[in-house]
């Protein structure tokens, strides 16, 4: 499963929950909204690390991707100078 799908998955259930929440709230309003508040400000932590895990994680990716090229090209530039030298002596 991709990570979008589990990053959907996850905000759609965090609103879900706090739509069920709000309805079934046996508080006062007022004591309602600040329960909504500081959940708010709990999933978008959450949501925070989870973006900033997966921007690592992509960034690492990227990294070893752009190392892979380099000493594919390091590697290639050789052959073709091996190539040009027997070339040469031939």
């Amino acid at each position: 499963m991709s990570t979008g799908k589990v990053l959907l998955g996850v905000l759609a259930g965090v609103a879900a929950g706090a739509l069920l929440g709000v309805l079934m709230a046996p508080d006062k309003g007022s004591a309602t909204r600040k329960k909504i508040v500081k959940k708010g400000g709990e999933f978008s932590d959450d949501l925070k690390d989870t973006l900033n895990e997966f921007v690592e994680s992509i960034t690492e990716k990227f990294e070893q991707v752009k190392e892979d090229v380099s000493d594919f090209t390091d590697k290639a530039k050789s052959k073709v100078e091996e190539v040009k030298k027997d070339a040469k002596t031939v």
